[in-house]
């Protein structure tokens, strides 16, 4: 539904033409390897890998394709994960429609667009310091953000197409630099981080 809103949206600006809708990581980073779109519109909480993979993937494939994040998070992690993975550009979803529309033609345009909000937010973040869940790497943020939502090893492992034991590995990992001892733990520390909202 929400998609669909952001379709309508886009297809009433004369300039743009929408060539493809996926609703995993894994279909839209098949789709922008087929379709070759010039932008690519993408949230981060996709079914599947998720968008920070698609998208550093993407990157990896294309270095050219430019990549605007929509997304629901209004922290200083997420965009500056996004922004690291190589996206063009990161807005929030609460943003006026007239904006999406902006970022988008920014960053067809080759340049980059982070809305005010965002943009204050990660300076006053860097101004303070970056906070322990900046060690993650990816895979272990996207690990650790499944487990922060209460999901079990063995159904992490099978969306995010890992064995078991790699996961475990991962949870360990996570465990030793974020000073948590258990899942609890976790949660709490993407509590206080706004990852997550109870």
């Amino acid at each position: 539904m929400v998609r669909m809103g952001f379709r309508m949206l886009l297809e009433a600006a004369e300039e743009i033409v929408i060539v493809g809708e996926a609703d995993s990581g894994e279909a839209g980073y098949r789709m922008q390897g087929e379709l070759g779109a010039d932008v690519v519109v993408m949230d981060i909480a996709m079914a599947g890998i998720g968008g920070i993979e698609a998208l550093a993937r993407m990157r990896a494939r294309d270095p050219a394709v430019r990549v605007l994040v929509l997304s629901a998070h209004e922290d200083v992690v997420h965009p500056r994960r996004a922004l690291r993975a190589g996206a063009a550009g990161y807005l929030c979803k609460r943003s006026a429609p007239e904006e999406l529309l902006d970022a988008v033609r920014t960053v067809a345009a080759g340049g980059s667009y982070l809305e005010a909000a965002t943009a204050r937010r990660l300076a006053l973040a860097e101004h303070g310091g970056a906070g322990t869940v900046e060690a993650l790497s990816e895979r272990e943020f996207a690990v650790f953000l499944k487990l922060a939502h209460g999901a079990s090893v063995a159904a992490i492992a099978e969306t995010l197409k890992l064995s078991p034991n790699t996961v475990g590995t991962h949870l360990y990992n996570i465990k030793q630099k974020l000073g948590a001892s258990n899942q609890a733990e976790l949660t709490l520390i993407a509590l206080r981080n706004g990852l997550i909202t109870l």
